[in-house]
């Protein structure tokens, strides 16, 4: 019987194993896995931000989206080739609209070098190693071997991470030096990035982060320090420099942030950020949904009444209104703001299909036409949102149209994930009953299509 290797082994090994996993989940992790949240106001103010840069880069506005993610860590992503996805954290941290669009100038750096794809390449090249050097150290260990075998894994798992964490570094610097470009050519002052770099590097000396360069090894980024430094030099010659910054984009920053705070934080933390003395738009509207979510509709209305008189034809807190009144139960009171609101943002269609739930809501069949109009636009508009078509399916079958509900109900569950089965189920109860060849019969059957190749790849992994 061999002897156990040592416990100090043990530990560096599983230390060094536990990183990987890490590195390579967070990489490779599905973006849908996360909880995306969605409100107009909050794209629109994104796609606003974002556009000036894309257009620096070559491409068209609207050309790359920006996701909202509800986890509340200080990052930011690139998944697929043309979507940035931005951490609730992250907008709670940022101080300024700058900061923000700093990180996305960068992560638009990545969309251009197409670093989403290489970098699951670079984490399928480690893989690969830490799986043969894990094999190889078994063998080991099986054999008698035990420090040898521990040993190899080491060895192993060390060369694997050093060459994806060496890949990404690259990757990072990358994207820095193509985000400063985005942003002197956007107009846009470098100093939100460098401040929002200065906020990294103080996380890096709360936790203790080693900022020695021999450190380096072990990172998937360059130290916030180095990377101040380069950019600083870059951005102090740029033009844009000195550049005030967009206020309108500030202002419409400022109210975001705080209706954010106000929807995933603690009512109690809400309510000690923007006491009642605070009479700024950006602190009603975070009291506004700190009450709603506390169950106090009329304090909630109550704040929105302060917004409105500073500005009633304002989409957005026409929406709120709606919403609040909407989610305590009083969806024919909710129906003339929502309406309003439908107006006064050109049918934006997240506000819509907020108008046609209420519409159906009221359960009186003499508003199911038009949440048939309204929902029709928001889908037209905005096909991924599979909630808007949960609410189409419900008035198409109060009309009695089953093959059109059966249609709208295989949209949402194609959009839901993993529902490949009911989507399927759905597109082919659509097709039986829709004149064959006509656009709907012909969205039926792509859906068809890409669910039963989704069904059948789950039963062959099973």
């Amino acid at each position: 019987m061999s002897c156990p290797p040592p416990h100090h082994l043990f530990r560096a090994v599983f230390r060094l194993s536990v990183t990987l996993l890490v590195l390579l989940a967070v990489t490779m992790r599905p973006a849908m896995a996360q909880s995306i949240l969605r409100d107009a106001e909050t794209e629109a103010l994104f796609q606003d931000m974002m556009d000036p840069l894309l257009v620096a880069a070559g491409l068209q506005p609207g050309q790359v989206r920006v996701h909202l993610l509800g986890e509340r860590s200080i990052n930011a992503f690139v998944a697929g080739s043309q979507d940035v996805y931005v951490f609730a954290g992250l907008i709670e941290a940022a101080d300024s609209a700058e900061e923000v669009q700093g990180v996305l100038a960068h992560e638009l750096g990545h969309v251009i070098g197409g670093h989403a794809i290489r970098v699951n390449d670079g984490a399928k090249a480690a893989t690969n190693i830490s799986l043969l050097s894990l094999v190889l150290g078994a063998a080991a260990i099986a054999a008698g071997a035990g420090e040898a075998g521990m040993a190899a894994m080491m060895a192993g798992q060390q060369a694997a991470l050093g060459k994806f964490l060496a890949f990404t570094r690259v990757q990072e610097s990358t994207a820095d030096a193509a985000g400063a470009q985005y942003l002197s050519k956007a107009g846009i002052s470098g100093r939100g990035s460098l401040a929002f770099f200065k906020k990294l590097q103080n996380l890096e000396f709360r936790y203790g982060i080693e900022q020695d360069d021999d450190q380096a090894y072990g990172r998937t980024h360059p130290m916030s320090g180095d990377r101040i430094q380069t950019l600083r030099e870059v951005y102090v010659i740029d033009p844009a420099w000195e550049k005030p910054a967009n206020p309108d984009i500030e202002r419409r920053f400022q109210r975001v942030k705080a209706k954010l705070q106000g929807f995933i934080a603690d009512p109690e933390r809400t309510l000690r950020k923007y006491p009642e003395s605070n009479s700024s738009i950006p602190a009603r509207y975070a009291r506004a949904y700190a009450w709603h979510k506390s169950a106090y509709p009329q304090k909630a209305l109550a704040e929105v009444e302060g917004l409105l008189a500073t500005a009633p034809a304002d989409p957005y807190f026409l929406e709120l209104e709606g919403q609040v009144l909407l989610e305590s139960g009083r969806p024919q009171e909710a129906i003339p703001p929502l309406r309003k609101a439908v107006t006064s943002s050109r049918s934006q269609p997240l506000i819509a299909a907020l108008l046609g739930h209420a519409l159906i809501a009221t359960e009186d069949p003499a508003n199911y036409a038009e949440a048939e109009n309204v929902l029709k636009t928001a889908v037209a508009l905005d096909n991924q949102n599979p909630f808007a078509w949960y609410q189409l399916g419900i008035v198409y079958a109060n009309k009695g149209d089953q093959s059109r509900a059966a249609l709208a109900s295989a949209e949402r569950y194609q959009l839901e994930g993993r529902q490949a089965a009911l989507a399927l189920r759905n597109a082919e109860l659509a097709m039986q009953g829709l004149p064959e060849g006509s656009p709907d019969w012909i969205r039926a059957q792509d859906i068809s299509l890409v669910a039963r190749a989704e069904v059948e790849s789950e039963r062959k992994r099973r």
